[in-house]
């Protein structure tokens, strides 16, 4: 099964997915560019901070909790060291461009939690040969939003259509690094269908995923009750396609027919 993050920084929110079964709870510092990189776009500026990781660790119990650190700078080895002593499972280091800021990145963690790379520059992945040769790495995620930004792409998942994605994670899975990529809407939502999203996932070997904001979206839903059920309903039915696919693997060539097809479809609409 993949394991299925949510981003949040509330404590009442990170016991409803913790209990609806989602793996991670993922609290997102990362600041630094983002606005530059991202602005006028539909995405959120994250405005989480250290001390949300305390409090959310204190009402987790079975979810790990993973932290989205700036990319590296001046402060980077104090910000990770607070991060790490507040609670931190999985520190994950985004916008990356240089073997040598993995290598201070994992210095930095020194085995005290797990090290994530967020590959989401065209600098990182022509480097990834020589990031692969480095210790300390034990997961990659492939970040789609801001990857097809670099490569000025109008859609995130020409990625996945055109290989982009298989080839990144071939060359992650011969290291024995576990990967995932992108993030997953509720079924039946996206303008790619998560189904076939979720598909890929599995036909590529993936083993982790982000609950996007059209899954469920905490700013706009208040009502904690029908967020409980939005999450119980929504893992409950991922999970059972996860099931389907482990059982029906001789459909992934038919699914990833339909990603190209559809990612096709849209450009052309667009």
């Amino acid at each position: 099964m993949l394991k299925l993050m949510y981003i949040t920084n509330r404590p009442e929110i990170a016991t409803i997915v913790e209990d609806a079964g989602v793996d991670r709870v993922f609290i997102d510092l990362e600041k630094i560019g983002k606005q530059e990189r991202q602005g006028g776009m539909n995405t959120v500026q994250s405005q989480h901070s250290l001390e949300d990781i305390v409090q959310v660790r204190k009402v987790i119990k079975r979810a790990e909790l993973l932290v989205r650190s700036n990319p590296i700078y001046k402060d980077s080895a104090h910000e990770i060291d607070t991060i790490i002593n507040n609670g931190a499972d999985v520190v994950m280091l985004p916008y990356f461009k240089t073997v040598n800021e993995v290598a201070k990145f994992i210095d930095y963690v020194n085995g005290r939690a797990k090290v994530c790379l967020l590959l989401e520059t065209a600098e990182a992945v022509e480097k990834l040969d020589a990031i692969l040769e480095l210790n300390g790495i034990d997961e990659i995620h492939i970040g789609l939003n801001d990857l097809h930004l670099a490569y000025k792409m109008n859609f995130m998942f020409e990625l996945l259509a055109d290989g982009t994605v298989e080839r990144l994670s071939n060359k992650i899975k011969s290291k024995g690094i576990p990967f995932g990529f992108g993030g997953i809407a509720k079924l039946g939502a996206g303008i790619l269908p998560a189904e076939a999203v979720i598909k890929e996932h599995y036909r590529l070997g993936s083993s982790m995923a982000i609950l996007s904001r059209s899954f469920c979206n905490t700013d706009l839903e208040r009502d904690l009750n029908n967020i409980e059920r939005i999450f119980k309903i929504g893992m409950a039915e991922i999970r059972n396609l996860e099931k389907e696919a482990e059982m029906h693997k001789l459909y992934f060539d038919d699914n990833q027919l339909f990603v190209k097809k559809a990612v096709q479809t849209y450009l052309k609409e667009k």
